[in-house]
C-alpha cells in the first residue's frame, strides 16, 4: 500500500517540489494551497484553503478524509513574509504574517490530528530566525521563533508521532521578491530542501533539522 503525504502550502516552491518528488517515489499526495490550480496537476488530491481561515482548514481535512485512510508524512510549508518597520506596519499586515506562519500551523495541525497515522511524522518549515532579526522583519521572525517554541511543546504531547522543525538557510523561491534582501549565491533550491525533508523522514529525524550547513 502506498504511503500518503499531506502538504500544506503546496503551491509554494518547497511545497511543489515536495509533491513532485513524492509522486515520483510512489506516494499518494494531498496538496492544500490557497489557489487550487497551483497544485491540481501535481497532487493526487488537491484542496483549497487559506490557512488563516479555520473553517477552510477544517473543510480541507474533511475532504481529504474521504480520499485517504490516514497520513504518514505531514508537512506545513505555508507561510508569508513582508518587510515593514514597526512604526509603519499595519495591524492587518502583522496579523497576516503571524496568521500564515504560526496560527495557521496550529489550525492545520489541530484539524489534521484525526487523519494522521499513529506513527505519523510532522514537519514544519521554520527559519534561522536569529539571523533574520533585521529592520522590517519583526513580524516574520516573531512568527518563526514562536513556531519553533510551539513545536517543542507540541512534540512533548505526542507519544508515537514524530515532530521536526526544518530550519533552512536562504531558499531560491519568490519569497525573496517580498523583502529588500539580495538572494545569496549559495541559496538552496526548493528541490534540495524537499530532498532533505524526505531524507529526515526516512531517518526518523526529530527536533530541529538545521540545513544551513
Amino acid at each position: 500500500m502506498a504511503q500518503t503525504a499531506m502538504i500544506w502550502g503546496a503551491g509554494g516552491g518547497i511545497g511543489r517540489a515536495l509533491l513532485r518528488l513524492l509522486r515520483a517515489e510512489g506516494w499518494t499526495t494531498i496538496g492544500v494551497a490557497r489557489e487550487l490550480e497551483a497544485v491540481a496537476e501535481i497532487a493526487d488530491h488537491a484542496f483549497m484553503a487559506d490557512v488563516t481561515q479555520s473553517v477552510m482548514v477544517s473543510h480541507a481535512v474533511l475532504q481529504a478524509g474521504y480520499e485517504v485512510d490516514d497520513v504518514q508524512l505531514w508537512v506545513y510549508a505555508a507561510g508569508d513574509i513582508t518587510s515593514a518597520r514597526v512604526q509603519e506596519m499595519t495591524a492587518p499586515d502583522w496579523e497576516r504574517i503571524i496568521g500564515a506562519n504560526l496560527n495557521g500551523a496550529f489550525a492545520a495541525t489541530q484539524a489534521s490530528l484525526p487523519l494522521l497515522a499513529d506513527d505519523a511524522h510532522l514537519f514544519y518549515l521554520g527559519a534561522v530566525s536569529e539571523r533574520l532579526r533585521l529592520p522590517g522583519l519583526s513580524a516574520y521572525v516573531a512568527a518563526k521563533a514562536g513556531l519553533e517554541a510551539w513545536a517543542v511543546a507540541f512534540a512533548k504531547e505526542q507519544r508515537r508521532r514524530k515532530v521536526t522543525v526544518v530550519r533552512p538557510g536562504a531558499v531560491d523561491t519568490p519569497f525573496w521578491d517580498k523583502v529588500p534582501l539580495r538572494l545569496p549565491k549559495d541559496a538552496a533550491s526548493p528541490e534540495q530542501i524537499a530532498n532533505r525533508i524526505l531524507e529526515a523522514y526516512a531517518a526518523s529525524t526529530t527536533g530541529q533539522l538545521d540545513l544551513t550547513h
